[in-house]
This record gives structure tokens, C-alpha cells and sequence, in this order.
């Protein structure tokens, strides 16, 4: 068994929305969905297996990880040694390069670098499809950040339907499309309400059923717009995606309000840049963040826009981002 492996992945920003599962315990999601890997975004994570050790050691960004965090590693350890016949426990190391659980995907890129380095460091060889579907189930979005790029995530919602048929796959390198996301950091705090709460609830939205009858003409009109490299064509439509999903959680029970005042003032800036010729169209996952998306060529403008708010603490841009891969600089 290898003795120490390391891997990098990369934070998604998603087009059309993962929110509610249709299988809870395995994460399959209630519909198909649609993200951009963002390359400025990482997560690097350590695994050494050791048997040595008494019980599973998990250090976040210096410190020991929480009870909840480190309940949700070790979930993800455990389907990997029974995957490998191990019962050996591990030392886990990760740590990302901006804010975790604030609306960033951070769990996207965290189970996406967990799963690579610890099937490899316990001898797994995985594909990728095969590390996608081990990925969703520590955290359904993670398996949208194996693959490279701009990526598909097939939910695999009939009756019969099992879990190796919910997995991401590319449509687009990374290099495919110069679109660029610049996201406006108005919140370094911590949710309080984490995505995994806001899945176990929406089915109590009197919307749920509404979005989901409606959601298939809405994907495949991103979707092929996407392919298309258009982003006038599906920027009202990701728009109109982005509130969808805020609406579902402040309408479930109890209620799940992610907005801030400065968000709502840089979605209102957004649409006004849009109607004086600036082509930018804004998303946003679970949290008061708000990511800005635009051709390349007017990434460096939007984020100086972004700068003059007096409420944005940070501006971050970012291309298309790789796939999960392998590290030979370890954390310890």
C-alpha cells in the first residue's frame, strides 16, 4: 500500500443546480446539472494510511477538524476500505486557498481531493466515472469536480436507476471556453445553515414539484448553449436558475435565508452593467456570495467594478479549472 498520497481539486460553480436528492444516503441528485471547475479554487489533501494508528486523524487547514467534519471524512474513509479491504485507519491533512462553507462549493473540492488521494494511497486505481460516483457520496457536488473543466452531472432518478449511473463527465475542457468567473466575497463567516441541511428540507418548498416539471427545458437550453460557448444565450436562464434555488430554501421549513444586503446590492449592480453594454450575467450557490460570469476580456473590468464596493471584502477571478489530480508535495 502506498504510503502517502496527495491530490488537488478544484471548487465548481454551478450552472443549473444541485439542491434535494432523490437518494439521500448515496447523494443522487433530483436532476441533472451543469458546472464550470474553477481553477483559482483549491482544495489539497494528504492521505497516508497506518497502521499504527488507533482511529482516523483529520486535520483542516492546521487544526483538528470538527466532530460533525470529521464524522463526514471518515464516512467517505470507511466506503473507501471497504473498497480496498483495509481496515487500516488514516492521517488526513487538507486545507483550501479561500473561504470554506460560505457558499464556494469548499465541499466540492474537499471529497473530490479526499477520494482521489485516499483510493490511491490505498492502492485503488479508480476511473474517472468510478472516483466520480465515490466522490458524490461523501459530497454530491464533489462529483462534479473529478472531471476537468465544464462538466455534466447525470442524476439517474428512475425507480431502478442505481447509484453507478449518477456520475459527472466532461463537455468542455478547461481551454475551450475563455469564460471567467469573478466572484464578489461579501462573507468569510461560516453558514449557518450547511447545503446538507438545505437538501434534507426542500422537499418541504410548495415549489419543489413546480421546478422540477419545468427544469428540463431550462437544461437543455443551457446545456446547449454551453456547447456553444454563448453566454448572452444562457445568461438569463442561469440568472433565473440561481434565485430558483434561493427561493426553494427560503420557502422550505424551517425557512434557509443565504442573502445578505450586499448581495442583493451586487445582483442589482450586475443587471444595471447589463443594461449599459457590460455582457455579465450573476449565479450563487448556498451562501451570500455572488459569482459574476464573463468572457475573459472583461474579467479585469468586472472585477474593479466589483472592488469599489465598500461591502465586498475580496475579489477573486477565475478561468476553467483541470480535473482532480495527483500531488507529489505532501502537507506533512
Amino acid at each position: 500500500m502506498p504510503n502517502k498520497t496527495t491530490a488537488i481539486a478544484h471548487s465548481n460553480i454551478a450552472l443549473i443546480k444541485y439542491w434535494g436528492n432523490f437518494d439521500a444516503r448515496l447523494r443522487m441528485p433530483l436532476n441533472d446539472s451543469l458546472s464550470m471547475n474553477l481553477d483559482a479554487l483549491t482544495t489539497e489533501t494528504t492521505v497516508e494510511f497506518d497502521d499504527a494508528l488507533a482511529q482516523d486523524e483529520i486535520v483542516l487547514g492546521g487544526e483538528p477538524a470538527d466532530e460533525k467534519t470529521s464524522a463526514r471524512v471518515v464516512e467517505q474513509l470507511n466506503r473507501i476500505r471497504r473498497e480496498a479491504k483495509t481496515k487500516s485507519f488514516a492521517r488526513v491533512h487538507s486545507k483550501n486557498n479561500f473561504p470554506s462553507a460560505t457558499g464556494l462549493a469548499s465541499s466540492a473540492s474537499a471529497f473530490a481531493a479526499l477520494t482521489l488521494a485516499a483510493t490511491r494511497a490505498a492502492g485503488l486505481e479508480l476511473s474517472e466515472r468510478q472516483l466520480s460516483i465515490l466522490a458524490r457520496q461523501g459530497s454530491g457536488s464533489a462529483a462534479r469536480s473529478i472531471p476537468a473543466g465544464f462538466v455534466e452531472w447525470l442524476a439517474a432518478t428512475n425507480v431502478t436507476s442505481t447509484s453507478d449511473q449518477s456520475y459527472a463527465r466532461q463537455l468542455l475542457p478547461p481551454d475551450a471556453w475563455d469564460l471567467h468567473d469573478v466572484i464578489a466575497i461579501v462573507s468569510r463567516d461560516a453558514k449557518k445553515v450547511g447545503s446538507s441541511e438545505g437538501h434534507a428540507v426542500v422537499n418541504t418548498s410548495p415549489f419543489l414539484g413546480e421546478r422540477i416539471s419545468r427544469l428540463p427545458i431550462r437544461y437543455h437550453r443551457v446545456r446547449r448553449e454551453l456547447l456553444n460557448k454563448n453566454l448572452k444565450g444562457m445568461g438569463a436562464e442561469i440568472e433565473t436558475e440561481a434565485i430558483e434555488l434561493h427561493m426553494l430554501a427560503m420557502t422550505s421549513r424551517p425557512p434557509i435565508f443565504y442573502w445578505s444586503p450586499a448581495t442583493v446590492r451586487v445582483m442589482d449592480a450586475v443587471r444595471q452593467w447589463r443594461e449599459e453594454g457590460l455582457e455579465a450575467y450573476y449565479t450563487l450557490d448556498a451562501g451570500p456570495n455572488v459569482h459574476v460570469l464573463v468572457e475573459g476580456k472583461h474579467a479585469a473590468e468586472v472585477a474593479n467594478r466589483l472592488r469599489t464596493f465598500a461591502d465586498v471584502q475580496e475579489v477573486i477571478v477565475s478561468g476553467a479549472g483541470g480535473g482532480a489530480k495527483l500531488s507529489e508535495a505532501h502537507l506533512f
